[in-house]
């Protein structure tokens, strides 16, 4: 991955700090650490915003931080990768994710029913949260692992690849 690629879509920490909605975040926009592009910090970034984005939770986002902060990844990527799931995606993901728990702790798929009512959603819901909870648990950290050893991969080839072009050019002159 181009270092110069990632930085440009990235945003930049002077000009976050300048909005006011964003003030309770200042000491973490303020850490340089979290701002930095390496295989290091992008790879720890996809891994923890790919675990935050598969958790069925409220606040992905500030969840994303922390774990950016926790794990020295790369601040905005792991917020950005959390958008992943976004109201068109999430019921395919948490579907799958439900499915997956099921299958673990052995329960039947609750099957939908002809028309679909609030009055269902709340009565399933009880049944069906440990499985969506726990499905969800051993996706996010499955994915997560996967993807941040596939980007420092990734990461690794392209470095190889630039480097053996470099010593191929040299060779010529």
């Amino acid at each position: 991955m181009r270092r110069q690629l990632l930085q440009r879509y990235l945003p930049d920490p002077e000009r976050l700090r300048r909005y006011r909605s964003l003030r309770f975040v200042h000491p973490l926009i303020d850490k340089r650490a979290l701002w930095q592009v390496s295989r290091h910090t992008i790879a720890n970034a996809v891994s923890v915003g790919l675990f935050c984005a598969l958790l069925p939770i409220p606040c992905q986002m500030l969840v994303a931080a922390l774990g950016a902060w926790i794990m020295r990844a790369n601040l905005p990527l792991s917020i950005a990768l959390v958008w992943l799931t976004n109201p068109l995606t999430m019921p395919v993901v948490f579907y799958t994710t439900y499915r997956v728990g099921a299958w673990v702790l052995q329960r039947p798929i609750m099957q939908l029913p002809d028309q679909l009512s609030v009055q269902w959603f709340a009565t399933q819901l009880t049944d069906a949260m440990p499985s969506l909870i726990l499905g969800s648990l051993i996706c996010a950290m499955v994915i997560g692992a996967l993807a941040n050893i596939l980007t420092r991969l990734i990461w690794r080839w392209q470095i190889t690849r630039l480097w053996r072009r470099r010593r191929h050019r040299s060779s010529r002159h």
